[in-house]
């Protein structure tokens, strides 16, 4: 993966995160049903995955992501 696809991925999947924390707050706040939020922790852990994945991938194939 060249070094600008993998920073725009990585940009993505934290501006992805960062969102999906907010909102499960707000709807644990608004007393969102606990298979809703479930499914936004569900989420939450997998773009935490695919984040470890392409950070570990990165540094093996010596790609630098700090911009």
């Amino acid at each position: 993966m060249s070094v600008l696809l993998a920073q725009r991925e990585l940009d993505d999947l934290v501006l992805g995160l960062r969102g999906l924390v907010h909102v499960r707050a707000l709807l644990e706040s608004r007393g969102a049903s606990p298979a809703e939020l479930d499914e936004h922790t569900a989420e939450i852990d997998r773009i935490r995955v695919r984040l470890a994945e392409l950070v570990k991938e990165e540094s093996r194939d010596g790609i630098d992501l700090n911009p």
